[in-house]
């Protein structure tokens, strides 16, 4: 519900942004809602560490609640950019100080190969969000204004709320340190990438990935279409075909996933990922592209929730707020960088070899994810001490 939400609150402001400030209107907004979330997170790793998930979660998700009433509010009475942009802002912040809370809700409920199923059945939910919220967010813009968007992203962060109130009970918080800081604290996510050798290496493949096909999906994809010559639907068939590809995947890693061996969902499905993307420049044809692009979903759907599973059991309990901080900061980082990065490189190469320089880089995932394996779980290095 809360990330359908968010889908219906970002397309309805993004698309009022466009009618009052035009490009310049849709820039500010993203920055207010990106540059804050993406500074509070290794805090919100911290917060959720000393203070404990429940008591993050609950209070950033009421914050939520109330910033979203108070915003349709003003939205009904003021037709301006300034009220989306302070609304941005506070969610953004909110987002981020709730964000490491919300990844680590999972490991507390379910453990070993429950774990890995719970992770794939919830990027079933990240996929089935937007596919919700937007077309929600585009209606009520079209019938009503923001205002009725901030209204429904409110309704939808209570039934979120509602949820956590039940889902999180009997989840304690943990003992505080004495003398410790929250300041220092906040770069824990950090020292485990240095010194957990396996934590690292899912750190480098969560990472290549992101690097590797946030430019192809994000920037070259509408390019490479049109330099064949192809109709515009074509972008929407292959990102819907991708999506379908994922969401199969996925709900078959939400049953099997503890029957799949680690290896195959790590580094096969990585390795496939990272031929696919360089294939996906070279197909002739869009029939091939398409499914070409399908099969990608596929290896996608198990190797996202492999990677985030492995990642979430290497991490200390104890750090694992800050551990997920990281990480998330991660994939934030990773689309702004790979933009820059490879759209500059396209100037030079050309977008089919500038494409193909990405499935390479994707090669990193699985190269990475191999030499994590090869460390000792968090589980092995505590018995063995």
């Amino acid at each position: 519900m809360s990330q359908a939400g968010s889908f219906v609150l970002l397309i309805a402001m993004a698309w009022t942004a466009v009618r009052l400030g035009g490009s310049t209107g849709v820039s500010a907004l993203m920055l207010a809602a990106t540059l804050p979330r993406a500074l509070m997170l290794l805090f919100g790793g911290a917060v959720a560490d000393v203070l404990g998930l429940r008591y993050v979660l609950l209070r950033t998700m009421a914050a939520r609640v109330v910033v979203l009433l108070s915003g349709a509010f003003v939205a009904f009475h003021v037709e301006r950019l300034w009220p989306l942009i302070v609304i941005s802002l506070l969610e953004g912040t909110l987002l981020g100080l709730g964000g490491p809370s919300s990844t680590s809700v999972l490991p507390q409920l379910a453990k070993g190969d429950a774990l890995a199923r719970a992770n794939s059945l919830y990027s079933i939910v990240l996929r089935l969000a937007p596919i919700v919220g937007v077309p929600v967010g585009a209606w009520l813009i079209a019938h009503g204004q923001v205002g009725h968007a901030l209204l429904v992203s409110a309704l939808a962060c209570m039934a979120g709320l509602g949820s956590l109130l039940y889902v999180t009970r009997g989840i304690t918080p943990p003992g505080r340190e004495p003398g410790e800081s929250m300041l220092r604290r906040s770069a824990d996510g950090l020292r485990l990438l240095v010194r957990y050798p396996r934590l690292r290496w899912m750190f480098v493949a969560s990472f290549s990935l992101d690097l590797a096909f946030n430019w192809p999906t994000e920037v070259a994809l509408p390019l490479l279409v049109s330099e064949r010559g192809w109709n515009v639907g074509v972008v929407g068939y292959v990102v819907a075909a991708f999506g379908a590809g994922a969401i199969v995947s996925s709900g078959l890693g939400a049953v099997l996933a503890h029957r799949i061996p680690l290896f195959a969902r790590l580094v096969v499905a990585g390795a496939g990922i990272a031929v696919g993307i360089v294939a996906m420049a070279l197909v002739p044809s869009i029939a091939a592209l398409c499914t070409l692009i399908f099969v990608v979903g596929l290896m996608f759907g198990l190797t996202g929730p492999a990677i985030i599973t492995v990642y979430q059991e290497s991490a200390p309990p104890s750090r694992l707020g800050a551990a997920m901080a990281s990480f998330s900061l991660s994939a934030i980082g990773a689309a702004p960088l790979s933009i820059a990065v490879f759209s500059g490189l396209s100037a030079l190469l050309g977008v089919a070899a500038t494409w193909v320089v990405c499935g390479v880089v994707a090669f990193g995932c699985p190269v990475a994810a191999l030499l994590a394996l090869r460390h000792p779980t968090r589980r092995s290095i505590t018995s063995t001490t």
